[in-house]
């Protein structure tokens, strides 16, 4: 289901509980609201949607993928950028890394690690932002 975007910033400065096999239908809400919104996002976290659940979805160019409780276990070539957000206007610094590990469960629940760099392991990084509660 297509879910309205939350803007609170109270509501997303909170951090995100870990999700269970109960919250799949999260990456479903997910899935069809990052549909909605591809002409201007790439990525979402579940508390953009109302769920303050450790949920995240990334297009990663050919695909959109669901990470269950993701956790970035590694990271590597620190820079300087600015993001945007659909959440927030505007944009905002921020420093990123080139290269991550990301630990996560898929919508099976079974455990991946997994290297991302460039563009995609940017989008993973302002999305487990959120889940910390992080506001950029």
């Amino acid at each position: 289901m297509i879910k309205p975007i939350v803007k609170d910033i109270f509501f997303l400065g909170q951090k995100s509980e870990a999700a269970t096999k109960q919250d799949l239908p999260v990456g479903v809400d997910l899935q069809d609201t990052l549909t909605a919104n591809r002409d201007r996002c790439v990525g979402m976290a579940a508390n953009m949607i109302g769920v303050r659940k450790r949920i995240i979805i990334v297009n990663m160019g050919f695909m959109n993928m669901v990470m269950y409780n993701p956790v970035i276990v590694k990271k590597d070539i620190p820079y300087e950028t600015e993001e945007g957000c659909l959440s927030l206007e505007g944009v905002r610094k921020t420093t990123r890394y080139q290269d991550i590990v990301v630990e996560y469960l898929d919508g099976s629940w079974k455990k991946h690690r997994q290297a991302y760099s460039g563009w995609v392991a940017q989008i993973i990084q302002h999305e487990v932002d959120h889940l910390e509660g992080r506001i950029i």
